[in-house]
């Protein structure tokens, strides 16, 4: 998936509370009505293994998604000692029209988790742009018993959202990892935790936001 794949869409920079629209005094302008382009410059991660991460962008440039396929973090069983932890970085060009800059507005995770009595798991979730000292982190736990579906949601204050820099060409980085522990669960008991999809309709969605650049 290293270069070539190309997408019409848009693509963010750090996260923020999502607003919608019409919220006065947001901030937050329509987004450009031109495409946005997106090159997927490297994935790299166990968790997303050559071929095994897909991206897709709206085409109202209001959000992007990744589908994993292969994204499975476990321990106990028949797990191999290294698979409790599991991660993915996406490092992404985006190609915005002029004038105009970005931000994610939200960023939605979904999976599905099986913990035994005793273990636990997290989802954690790093942003930042190349070269910059900037980065933002958020982790979410989950405790077992657990066996279901879950859904974690990253956001943080509009005041302080960071925007890309305007004019400037900097690709974006999305790091993403799933940690198991067994804890004190039965010895040999399995738990994983995924953030993959089979059938497509699981994915990680980012919202974004836009504004126009200060005239020159």
């Amino acid at each position: 998936m290293a270069g070539g794949l190309f997408m019409g869409g848009a693509i963010a920079a750090l996260f923020a509370t999502a607003l919608p629209l019409s919220s006065p005094n947001s901030g937050i302008e329509d987004p450009p009505p031109d495409k946005i382009v997106i090159s997927v410059a490297t994935v790299n991660g166990s968790g997303c293994p050559q071929g095994t991460a897909a991206v897709a962008v709206s085409p109202d440039n209001t959000a992007f998604t990744v589908t994993y396929s292969q994204y499975l973090a476990q321990v106990g069983g028949n797990a191999d000692p290294t698979a409790f932890r599991k991660n993915c970085q996406l490092n992404l060009n985006v190609h915005v029209p002029q004038g105009f800059t970005y931000a994610i507005a939200s960023a939605d995770y979904r999976g599905f988790a099986s913990l035994q009595p005793g273990a636990s798991s997290t989802e954690k979730a790093s942003y930042y742009f190349q070269g910059s000292p900037n980065t933002a982190s958020i982790t979410h736990p989950f405790r077992g018993p657990y066996g279901d579906d879950w859904q974690a949601t990253d956001t943080t204050d509009w005041a302080q959202l960071v925007w890309a820099p305007c004019g400037v060409q900097r690709n974006f980085n999305i790091n993403t990892e799933l940690r198991v522990n067994a804890g004190t669960s039965t010895p040999g008991s399995s738990s994983f935790m995924t953030m993959d999809s089979t059938d497509g309709d699981i994915s990680t969605v980012y919202h974004l936001a836009w504004k126009e650049c200060p005239a020159v």
